[in-house]
């Protein structure tokens, strides 16, 4: 693997250094803290919170995994049918995603978490209620259902590193393929990132964020 990239965050868990673009997967005041407050508590609970029984879920960037591994742990006592597709052009190499503390922090089964890492084209069924799909692929170069996702975590590298990522086009693309009231969440409060959200149609709310962080950014299709 030569040097390692792995960092240590500031509750413990871990996270990575990008070659790519130079910064770390997650914040370093602490990755799964940060995870949990963004996405899991301000997006996925919003729903699991009004006893809904099937959800579509959009990963963009899928990275260390961990919005995955979040996801399913906290779904999978729930009763909740979940359909989670990840997008993620540069995966980890087994030795790095064997060296992530995610499962023993959580008390999660690894193998669970090797399964998130495999590229299998129909996807895998990680539980009887829990069916993922990752693509190696570019979420530019996607072709996305319309009106289908209920949720969408948009966890790319920032605005200042990749762009291309951030740009009015392909919030087009999410925002097309989320159903009436679906939910995108990002950490990014970047004044280009709202108004490249507001320009497609959402309605943005700032929110408190994690430690380390002033606020990060939720999006809804209005209905």
């Amino acid at each position: 693997m030569g040097k390692s990239r792995i960092r240590i965050t500031d509750d413990g868990s871990h996270t990575l250094l990008s070659d790519i673009s130079g910064e770390t997967y997650h914040s370093s005041f602490g990755a799964i803290q940060e995870s949990e407050h963004i996405f899991i508590k301000a997006g996925l609970l919003e729903f699991l919170n009004n006893s809904i029984d099937y959800l579509r879920i959009l990963e963009v960037g899928t990275g260390t995994g961990l919005n995955v591994l979040l996801t399913y742990k906290y779904t999978e006592n729930k009763g909740v049918k979940v359909d989670y597709d990840g997008y993620e052009p540069y995966p980890l190499v087994n030795e790095e995603r064997d060296s992530l503390n995610y499962c023993k922090i959580l008390d999660m089964d690894k193998d669970i978490f090797k399964s998130i890492h495999s590229f299998e084209d129909d996807g895998i069924s990680i539980s009887d209620l829990f069916n993922f799909t990752n693509t190696r692929q570019k979420i530019e170069d996607s072709n996305l259902p319309d009106s289908y996702y209920n949720l969408v975590y948009f966890d790319a590298f920032s605005p200042d590193s990749q762009p291309e990522l951030w740009d009015k086009s392909v919030f087009m693309k999410i925002f097309n393929s989320l159903m009436p009231g679906g939910i995108l969440l990002t950490y990014s409060c970047k004044g280009t990132v709202k108004r490249a959200l507001k320009g497609v149609g959402f309605k943005i709310e700032k929110l408190p964020g994690p430690p380390g962080k002033r606020e990060f950014l939720r999006a809804t299709r209005p209905l």
